[in-house]
């Protein structure tokens, strides 16, 4: 009696443990993989990140934070940097992004700038003035020369990004263990 007793008490504390990862998969923090190499230097490919769910109902996106973004069609999940909010518009022009006429310092690609500017080359090719629709971002790779993102015509681009297409934010890389970091 007391075997099946104890029995029973181990199933209940598993299902319970099944039912609370599961949860927390779902509404919280979910983990994903890099696929490519459009996020370097910041993030690398294979590296596995702790993505926040909870912008859907606690957050707010901010230009700079690192997104993960959910393709309809193609049912795959990009990993990019909010550049441009809604409403704003956005350009750029020698390296320099400027939002709705103001220069924006973007200090994530402080060192991949220096290395282009050491050998003449451009990191973005310049574009815009674009104007950003209402409940829509324009995001980026941090890999400038690299990423499809929201420059560009599609099949070639991701174009503007939906509230409803971000899953959340990247918060932490995981995996590699070396690499274990916070994300910004």
């Amino acid at each position: 009696m007391k075997d099946k007793q104890n029995k029973n008490e181990w199933l209940k504390t598993l299902a319970f443990v099944v039912v609370i990862t599961v949860a927390i998969r779902t509404f919280l923090f979910t983990p994903v993989s890099v696929d490519g190499a459009s996020m370097e230097p910041t993030l690398h490919n294979r590296e596995k990140i702790i993505v926040s769910k909870t912008i859907n109902w606690i957050g707010e996106i901010h230009r700079g934070d690192i997104v993960i973004i959910k393709d309809s069609e193609e049912k795959v999940n990009y990993v990019k940097r909010v550049i441009g909010l809604p409403g704003e518009t956005i350009e750029m022009e020698n390296d320099h992004l400027r939002i709705n006429g103001k220069e924006i310092d973007e200090t994530y690609l402080t060192e991949a700038k220096k290395f282009t500017s050491q050998h003449g080359t451009k990191l973005t090719e310049d574009f815009g003035p674009i104007a950003i629709p209402d409940d829509h971002y324009f995001v980026m790779g941090d890999n400038r020369p690299n990423s499809m993102d929201s420059r560009g015509v599609a099949p070639f681009s991701l174009g503007f990004i939906s509230e409803k297409q971000i899953i959340g934010k990247s918060k932490f890389v995981i995996f590699p263990l070396q690499n274990i970091r916070m994300t910004y």
